[in-house]
């Protein structure tokens, strides 16, 4: 048994707010969180202690991207970047490839978990069942349908979570009926679907909108799209990158108080200069720049972003208005109820993995503790 002792802050715990909490540890899981005052223990410094950060979208980190190292120790190098920032789970993502690479993504996804990588929950691949009209920096000569060979590659036996984004226009609801018949979370994005489309996939189990708002059309008054749909369904979980250049923070402020934020998840979309000293990178033979914490191509494309969890938070904290304790559920307890993993991660709470995150009292990375240990 581990205690890790906590004082002098704010402690988002039992949907309240504590100013200290000491947490009983046996393992990696929680077995006791109890209010404490006074001082010992690690001093919070008027700070903030959250749980650990879900991150359903990262392209890369720590100078790798997924799509250009399909091994373990890319993987856990992924990983371990975006621990520095606080996310304790993620699902590594593949950007439209071939189908022979997106089986490799998924199969070393599946030795990093049987590895015991920290953090890594699953994979996440991001077309290349994409329309063309909203491909954005994705490489159009790599999209195809939901055929048949796609299908027996998703479909398969997996170890962690596989999510998909694809663009329901380009598939049927059968198809989609039958990835979440076989345990695939699916997500909508990159896509032109209209919001009948929208529906008619969401009736087929479609659970997801990969971030709103970028790459798919505007809302329009009589035509409300697949923008229209996720705001006015109550069903899907609408990832959303608050970094102040993928979305205007006005836009999503509007978002949620149209839809609220109970289902409202924050994404980074991060590409590998998230944590790396030499920030430009090349994605599938493009050099993509990246200054002032934005990536783009040279025609002006954005290509993913430079955003880490931590600082998702503190934007929607800032430019939001949000509550630091409505920022962190969207950080942690959404994103988990929506991967299926509210029984085991999101909050700091008895019987739940031990995945923690200081921030200081303008929410800046502090520390990070996934299973009960803290990271170096």
């Amino acid at each position: 048994m581990t205690i890790l002792r906590f004082t002098g802050g704010k402690v988002l715990a039992a949907d309240t707010v504590w100013t200290g909490c000491e947490i009983l540890v046996d393992g990696s899981r929680i077995v006791s969180v109890t209010p404490v005052d006074g001082d010992g223990g690690i001093d919070l410094a008027g700070g903030w202690l959250m749980p650990g950060f879900i991150d359903t979208q990262v392209n890369g980190g720590g100078g790798v991207l997924l799509n250009n190292d399909l091994s373990v120790a890319a993987v856990a190098t992924i990983a371990d970047a975006h621990a520095a920032y606080g996310t304790t789970a993620l699902l590594p993502t593949l950007i439209s490839e071939t189908p022979d690479l997106v089986a490799a993504a998924m199969d070393v996804t599946d030795a990093a978990i049987r590895a015991g990588v920290p953090g890594v929950v699953g994979v996440h691949i991001e077309g290349p069942v994409l329309n063309p009209l909203r491909k954005g920096i994705h490489d159009a000569d790599r999209f195809r349908r939901l055929d048949d060979e796609m299908l027996a590659i998703l479909t398969r036996p997996h170890a962690g979570k596989v999510m998909v984004t694809l663009a329901p226009e380009r598939t049927d609801p059968a198809a989609i009926a039958t990835l979440v018949a076989a345990g695939v979370i699916v997500s909508a994005g990159h896509t032109e679907a209209s919001y009948d489309e929208t529906l008619a996939a969401l009736d087929a189990g479609l659970s997801g909108i990969t971030h709103l708002f970028n790459a798919m059309p505007a809302m329009q008054q009589r035509n409300p799209g697949i923008v229209g749909a996720a705001l006015d369904d109550p069903r899907p979980w609408c990832g959303i990158i608050v970094d102040g250049v993928h979305v205007d923070p006005a836009v999503l402020r509007i978002a949620i108080a149209a839809r609220g934020a109970d289902r409202m998840m924050l994404v980074t979309d991060a590409m590998s200069s998230v944590g790396a000293t030499n920030k430009d990178f090349v994605l599938q033979g493009r050099h993509i720049r990246v200054a002032d914490g934005i990536c783009r191509f040279e025609d002006g494309t954005l290509a993913g972003s430079d955003l880490d969890m931590a600082a998702a938070v503190a934007n929607s904290v800032r430019d939001l208005a949000l509550t630091p304790a409505t920022a962190s559920r969207m950080a942690s307890a959404n994103p988990a109820a929506f991967l299926g993993l509210a029984h085991e991660r999101g909050a700091i709470a008895p019987g739940l993995r031990a995945d923690l995150v200081q921030l200081d009292a303008d929410f800046a990375h502090v520390a990070t503790w996934i299973g009960g240990t803290q990271l170096a």
